[in-house]
């Protein structure tokens, strides 16, 4: 039977404590904290973020295709997941598609991959953002989720299985976002309560039912949406037992959006045993709902770091003037530099392997490793004797580092360290997520998908270093 057969979250290593929003503009902002994207991060460097945990836990061929949804896409009219694809090093044949613009949109990657041929990707990320003092900007919340699904591997299952699943829709104007506009709007509060519940409480009926399982049987229950109150409300009169209600996760990390559902359901995964009864509701332009029973398999192939360690080690804080600028709600003076020079489609074109997958290149005569792929071999001279080596997913030491504080850099200052990858191989990069006073050298690091500059309409993808993630 067709499930999830691996899955990976990620969350970002910056929060906002929201009393720091409140403090800033004389309001209240509640309690606790929300995840933050940095500034060299986006909805697509994110998701190759959680896709990669979820394809290191793979224990089958590379998924046939991918499907990327999100309300914050990095462009319009050039396909998102492309830059997904090819960060991931998946081979040509493997098909690449946006589902953009809705919280819903989720949903539909998720059902799209399950009703594919052979093993599909689906992956959800979003940057949440508000006006400021707004509702989103206090409660949104930054992340991306990522899921393989397909037939199970190697003879096995898949460590979840789908039971029963439905959806409900209705065409109501509760939240929405013109084209162009940096914030989304929303109609009354209890408007949407009224319209959202009804929709939620027969979703999940018609899913239990499909299922063949009692509301009293489910052992984890999630219900997630934009609208706070009406997800609290169907999971009040869901029927389930008080302690199988899954925490929504937004005192900690905030509602991301298109990827909420899912990165719940991967915390759910994260803690669950075989047997477990899993239901999913996401209230968006409707409600869609699956009911899902682990098996044996969710022991062994559980994500790599799972969502509360992510949280715990989320221990960046960001201010909040740092955190305006970094959005662009608040434009300060460039440096007295000339601008970055934005990057060029046809080298990029060329050279995709290198700037997307990381991709060096090993001397078959000497064993040498290179970053940047060369042709010629630094250590024994051999000409094009060399075969790629994906090198994102290596381990790395630093060597040496230094703290440029004349470098622009929208987090000053800028950390540029030596680092040595595990097996051989030496490379100059820039740091981030991390604390200039508290590098060492020794540290240990782990290769990360970013968005270092925005230049002349382009963004320019390419590869850093950070901690290691325990």
């Amino acid at each position: 039977m067709r499930g999830i057969v691996a899955y990976g979250a990620y969350l970002p290593y910056w929060k906002i404590e929201r009393a720091a929003i409140g403090e800033a503009l004389g309001v209240p902002a509640g309690r606790g904290t929300r995840a933050v994207a940095s500034y060299d991060e986006d909805t697509t460097s994110m998701g190759v973020e959680a896709a990669r945990a979820a394809l290191r836990a793979l224990p089958a061929p590379a998924p046939g295709a991918v499907h990327f949804a999100t309300t914050d896409p990095a462009y319009l009219d050039k396909t998102n997941a492309t830059a997904i694809h090819a960060a991931l090093a998946l081979p040509p044949t493997t098909a690449a598609y946006d589902m953009l613009g809705a919280v819903r949109s989720a949903a539909g990657a998720l059902r799209a991959a399950l009703d594919a041929r052979g093993a599909a990707l689906a992956v959800a990320s979003d940057v949440r953002v508000g006006l400021p003092g707004g509702a989103d900007e206090r409660e949104g919340g930054d992340g991306a989720v990522a899921f393989v699904l397909g037939e199970g591997a190697g003879g096995r299952p898949a460590l979840a299985e789908p039971l029963g699943a439905a959806s409900t829709t209705a065409e109501f104007l509760e939240r929405w976002r013109l084209p162009g506009e940096a914030a989304s709007r929303q109609w009354e509060e209890r408007f949407g309560e009224a319209a959202y519940v009804p929709l939620g409480e027969a979703a999940l009926a018609e899913a239990l039912a499909q299922a063949g399982v009692a509301a009293a049987a489910v052992t984890r229950l999630v219900v997630a949406g934009p609208h706070g109150r009406a997800a609290r409300r169907v999971a009040a009169a869901a029927g389930v037992k008080k302690d199988a209600v899954a925490d929504d996760l937004t005192g900690l990390v905030g509602n991301c959006g298109a990827a909420h559902a899912g990165l719940l359901l991967a915390d759910a995964l994260d803690r669950a045993e075989a047997d477990e009864v899993i239901a999913v509701v996401s209230l968006a332009d409707g409600a869609d709902a699956t009911v899902w029973r682990t098996t044996p398999a969710v022991r062994e192939r559980r994500q790599p770091v799972s969502v509360a360690a992510q949280i715990a080690g989320g221990t960046g804080r960001v201010a909040y003037h740092t955190w305006l600028t970094w959005r662009g709600f608040l434009r300060r003076e460039p440096p007295r530099r000339p601008d970055p020079q934005p990057p060029e489609a046809p080298p990029a074109f060329r050279h995709e392997a290198w700037k997307f997958a990381f991709t060096g290149s090993r001397c078959l005569a000497c064993g040498a490793r290179h970053l940047p792929p060369q042709r010629v071999c630094v250590r024994c001279q051999a000409i094009d004797r060399m075969a790629p080596e994906r090198m994102a997913d290596v381990p790395a030491t630093i060597a040496t580092y230094t703290v440029d504080r004349l470098a622009f850099s929208p987090s000053p200052p800028m950390v540029v360290a030596v680092i040595d990858f595990d097996g051989g191989g030496r490379y100059q990069c820039e740091l981030t997520d991390v604390d200039p006073k508290a590098v060492k050298i020794g540290d240990r690091v782990e290769m990360t998908f970013r968005r270092p500059l925005t230049a002349g309409g382009v963004h320019n993808y390419f590869w850093k270093a950070r901690p290691l993630r325990a």
